[in-house]
């Protein structure tokens, strides 16, 4: 049985859990990271340099870490058509949302869940929170747009694409009331976290 190294708290261990998940895979997960530390420790660096969660360790001992690279990897390796779309383009759009993710929408909302939920009221600065706020507006209603055309991310079905701007979401719809109307990113939201994958591993798990 293969492992994944990181505490549950973590966005990027919840993609790659939810993930393991949809493709109904079992594997070992071991809390390090945040109050569990560990992750200087010489035994995780050998793994993972950057000090960061999640790490995949499999039994053959190939490790691998990036939350996103991980996905591709177990969706690729188990040749699973429900994350990993058969047509190339359908597969090049489904990776572009997801270094989206990385580039635009998770830079956005990091100072909003940051200064909400990891920062003591009398220390936050309400104006970083306020333009942070701002950016993921902006960055919900490109995905709005898009799902306007799309069931999905990358078209009509639901794949790998949809994970790491799901696990955004969820933390938009808990850390932004006060969001605009996006009806069409509400319909997909609704599809996404209805799934018992995304219930166990991101719905379940409060904000810390």
């Amino acid at each position: 049985m293969f492992k994944i190294w990181g505490r549950n708290t973590s966005s990027n261990v919840q993609k790659a859990m939810w993930a393991i998940g949809e493709i109904g895979l079992q594997c070992e997960r071991i809390d390090v990271g945040g109050t569990y530390g560990k992750t200087k420790d010489p035994f995780y660096l050998a793994m993972n340099p950057n000090s960061l969660v999640p790490t995949l360790e499999e039994e053959d001992g190939f490790t691998l870490w990036e939350s996103n690279s991980i996905i591709r990897y177990l969706a690729a390796k188990h040749n699973n058509r429900t994350l990993e779309p058969a047509d190339p383009k359908t597969r090049a759009l489904a990776q572009k949302w997801m270094d989206w993710q990385l580039s635009v929408l998770g830079p956005a909302i990091t100072p909003v869940f940051w200064g909400l939920i990891r920062t003591p009221p009398e220390k936050r600065d309400a104006n970083v929170i306020a333009a942070a706020k701002e950016k993921t507006i902006l960055a919900a209603k490109i995905m709005d747009a898009q799902l306007g055309k799309t069931q999905y991310m990358a078209g009509e079905n639901f794949s790998y694409g949809d994970i790491p701007v799901g696990v955004m979401i969820y933390r938009y719809m808990q850390l932004i009331p006060e969001r605009p109307a996006t009806p069409n990113l509400d319909r997909w939201y609704a599809a996404i976290s209805s799934h018992k994958a995304f219930k166990d591993q991101v719905g379940s798990v409060p904000l810390t």
